[in-house]
C-alpha cells in the first residue's frame, strides 16, 4: 500500500494507486448546501485535499481526464450535471507573509494573488484568447479584469481559497504589543483594509458570468468575524452534521487497512489488534457536530502510523508526528489568559468535561487580543477549532460537553505545563530523572522530594485558593508523562470508578525491563491540619506521617490502590504493577507509600 502523506494532489493520489478514503459522495451534498461555503478544520485534517477534489471535478480542462481520476470513485458512477464546467482559481493564504507593515502585508497579499492569475491565464490560454491585464501594485484591478474577460465566456469560475486564515492567525499569535488599535493586523484587515477590500472585490464578482461558486477552507472563524460586512455570503458549515466526514478517517476505514497491511506483509494477525488499539487510544475522538453519530479520526496522524506500520512491522516508537507539534502556539496563547493555566491543568485529567452554552462562531481581533475578561466560553471555542478540544455531545441541561480528543493532543497540554512548571531546562532534567526511577526501579521517593523542592515551594500564595489533590496530580503527570513507553491515562475506570494515575505499558513495548505503575493521590489542607505553611516545613518527615490527617488519608490511598491494584491485575495478566499511595499536605509537603 502507497500512503499519501504530505500529497494533497488529489489527482495524483486517485490515479498513482494511493490510499484513499472515497469522499467523492460529499460532492453533491456540497453543491446542494449552498453557493459559497466557508468549511473550517484543525490544522493537518485534510482541508487541502478536499479542496483538490474539488479543482479536479469542477475544472473544465479536465474533462477529458474524468474517467480516469474519478472513474472507481463513488461520484464517477453517479456524477453531477455541473462536473468539469468551471474554470478554477485557487488562491492559498498559507503563502502570504506574516510578518512587517501594513503595507508589506498588502504587497504580500497582492502579490499572491497576481501570481494565482498569472497561472490561471497560462493554464487556459487555449481556452481564454481576450487578454487579462495584471497589475502588479493592485490585485483588486487584476480581479475586475479577470472578470471583466470571463463574462465574455458562457462558463464562470469556481474559486477556492486554502487555509483563508493562516497568515492572519501568524500574525495574531506572535503579536506582542498590545495596542491593536496601531496593529498590522487590524490595519490590514479592518477599517476597510487591504484584506476585507479583496474579499469585497470577491464578492462583487459573484453570480452571472464571475465567481459562480467558491468553497474556504480556515481553522477558525477570526478572520471572517472581522471581516464580516466584506464577504458576508459565505455559509458556515463546519458545524453541519452533513459535512462531519468530509475531512478525518472512520474506525471501520482505519480497521480494512491495518487488516490489508498485515496481510500484505504476511504479518502475525495480532499485530492488527495492537495497532488499532493504540491508535484507537491516541488518534481517534474528533467529532464535530454534536448530531454526528461516531468520531473521526486525524488523517495526518494516521498516515504517519500507517507508513511507520507497513515499513517496520511494529507501532511507531512515538505517536505524536512531530509536524503536529506546532499547534501548541495555540495553548501557549490560552494558558496567558487569567483563566487559561487553571483550564489547561484540569483538561489533562481523563475525561475532564467543560461545558458551554454554545461554541462561538463568531469572534474577532479585539476579543482574542485586547479584551482581557475571556471567558470559559471563548477559551473552550477556540481550543475547539484549534482541534485541541472536541465535542461530547449535549448534556441534560441543553449546554455542549467538549473534552480533549485524544492522548496526542492530552500529550500538548502536558508537555507545556511541564515547560510552564519548570521552566529551567536542568531542573526540568532533574525531574525526568526522578521520575524514571519510578518505573525503572519503583522508587518513588525521588520524584516526591524533587515535587517538593521544585514545584510546591514555588507556587504562590494566590494559588492556595484552587490548591487540591488535582493540583498534586496535576505536577506528577507532566513529570512522569511518557507516550513512547506508556499508555497514559491519568484516569483509568476501575469498577465504574477512576484510579488517579496510571501507567500502563504500551503492548508493543513489554520487552522493556520497566514497571507498569499505580498512584492513588489524597489532599489534606493546611486549614484541615490546622497549621501554617511555615509550620508544616518544621515538622520532620516521621512526625509528619504521623499526623492523624495525615494518616487517615494515607490508609484511605492505600486501601483504594490496593481495590485498584487488583483489579487491573485481574484486567491485564501481564502487568508487573507497583503502587504508591501519596499525601500532599498543602504546598508544602508529601508522605508516599509503596503499597
Amino acid at each position: 500500500m502507497k500512503f499519501p502523506y504530505g500529497i494533497s494532489d488529489f489527482k495524483e493520489i486517485s490515479t498513482q494507486g494511493y490510499f484513499y478514503c472515497d469522499r467523492t459522495h460529499m460532492i453533491p451534498v456540497i453543491e446542494d448546501a449552498g453557493k459559497s461555503i466557508l468549511f473550517l478544520r484543525p490544522r493537518r485534517f485534510g482541508k487541502s485535499l478536499v479542496l483538490s477534489m474539488l479543482e479536479n471535478y469542477y475544472d473544465v480542462l479536465k474533462k477529458d481526464q474524468f474517467d480516469s481520476i474519478f472513474g472507481h470513485l463513488n461520484i464517477g458512477k453517479n456524477p453531477t450535471p455541473l462536473h468539469n464546467q468551471y474554470f478554477i482559481l485557487k488562491l492559498d493564504f498559507s503563502c502570504i507573509g506574516a510578518y512587517g507593515s501594513t503595507e508589506q502585508l498588502q504587497q504580500f497579499m497582492m502579490d499572491h494573488v497576481n501570481a494565482r492569475i498569472k497561472e490561471f491565464i497560462l493554464y487556459y490560454e487555449d481556452f481564454i484568447s481576450t487578454k487579462i491585464d495584471i497589475h502588479p501594485t493592485n490585485a483588486i484591478a487584476s480581479i475586475n479584469s479577470l472578470l471583466g474577460v470571463i463574462k465574455r465566456y458562457e462558463m464562470s469560475i469556481y474559486l477556492l481559497i486554502d487555509e483563508y486564515d493562516n497568515f492572519a492567525n501568524e500574525l495574531m499569535l506572535n503579536k506582542k504589543t498590545t495596542d491593536i488599535d496601531d496593529d498590522a493586523y487590524s490595519l490590514f484587515v479592518k477599517k476597510d483594509g487591504p484584506l476585507k477590500t479583496l474579499f469585497k472585490a470577491l464578492k462583487a464578482g459573484t453570480g452571472g458570468n464571475g465567481f459562480d461558486r467558491t468553497f474556504i477552507t480556515g481553522v477558525s472563524p477570526v478572520v471572517m468575524s472581522d471581516i464580516t460586512s466584506g464577504y458576508n455570503i459565505a455559509k458556515n458549515k463546519y458545524l453541519d452534521h452533513r459535512f462531519h466526514h468530509l475531512c478525518g478517517f472512520t474506525t471501520i476505514e482505519v480497521k480494512n487497512c491495518l487488516e490489508k497491511i498485515v496481510a500484505d506483509g504476511e504479518m502475525d494477525r495480532s499485530l492488527v489488534d495492537t495497532a488499532y488499539s493504540l491508535m484507537k487510544t491516541y488518534y481517534n475522538g474528533y467529532r464535530f457536530s454534536v448530531k454526528a453519530k461516531d468520531h473521526l479520526y486525524n488523517p495526518t496522524l494516521c498516515l504517519y502510523f500507517l507508513e511507520e506500520f507497513r515499513d517496520h512491522c511494529e507501532c511507531p516508537r512515538k505517536m505524536l508526528d512531530e509536524n503536529l507539534a506546532v499547534d501548541d502556539q495555540k495553548i501557549v496563547f490560552i494558558s496567558e489568559l487569567p483563566i487559561g493555566e487553571k483550564i489547561i491543568a484540569t483538561l489533562t485529567q481523563k475525561n475532564a468535561i467543560l461545558e458551554i452554552s454554545e461554541l462561538k462562531e463568531r469572534f474577532g481581533l479585539t476579543e482574542l487580543l485586547k479584551d482581557i475578561s475571556k471567558d470559559q466560553q471563548f477559551i473552550v471555542s477556540y481550543l475547539y477549532y484549534a482541534g485541541a478540544l472536541t465535542m461530547v455531545d449535549e448534556n441534560m441541561s441543553g449546554k455542549i460537553d467538549l473534552k480533549v480528543p485524544n492522548l496526542v493532543m492530552k500529550s500538548l497540554y502536558i508537555d507545556h505545563l511541564r515547560q510552564m512548571q519548570f521552566p529551567n531546562p536542568s531542573i526540568r532534567d532533574d525531574g525526568r530523572l526522578s521520575a524514571e526511577k519510578v518505573y525503572t526501579q519503583g522508587d518513588i521517593q525521588p520524584l516526591c522530594e524533587f515535587v517538593v523542592n521544585h514545584y510546591l515551594n514555588v507556587l504562590s500564595n494566590r494559588d492556595y485558593l484552587w490548591a487540591n489533590e488535582l493540583t498534586v496530580k496535576t505536577a506528577f503527570l507532566t513529570l512522569l508523562y511518557n507516550d513512547i513507553l506508556y499508555i497514559m491515562d491519568s484516569e483509568t475506570e476501575i469498577d465504574r470508578r477512576y484510579t488517579d494515575l496510571t501507567m500502563i505499558i504500551r503492548p508493543d513495548k513489554r520487552m522493556f525491563q520497566i514497571f507498569d505503575v499505580l498512584i492513588e493521590f489524597k489532599y489534606v489542607s493546611l486549614s484541615d491540619a490546622k497549621l501554617t505553611g511555615e509550620a508544616v516545613k518544621k515538622i520532620d518527615q516521621a512526625a509528619l506521617e504521623h499526623m492523624a490527617c495525615i494518616k487517615t488519608s494515607m490508609t484511605e490511598a492505600i486501601r483504594q490502590v490496593k481495590h485498584y491494584s487488583d483489579a487491573l491485575n485481574k484486567k491485564y495478566p501481564e502487568l508487573r504493577l507497583k503502587s504508591f499511595a501519596v499525601v500532599a499536605l498543602g504546598f508544602d509537603r508529601i508522605c508516599w507509600k509503596s503499597v
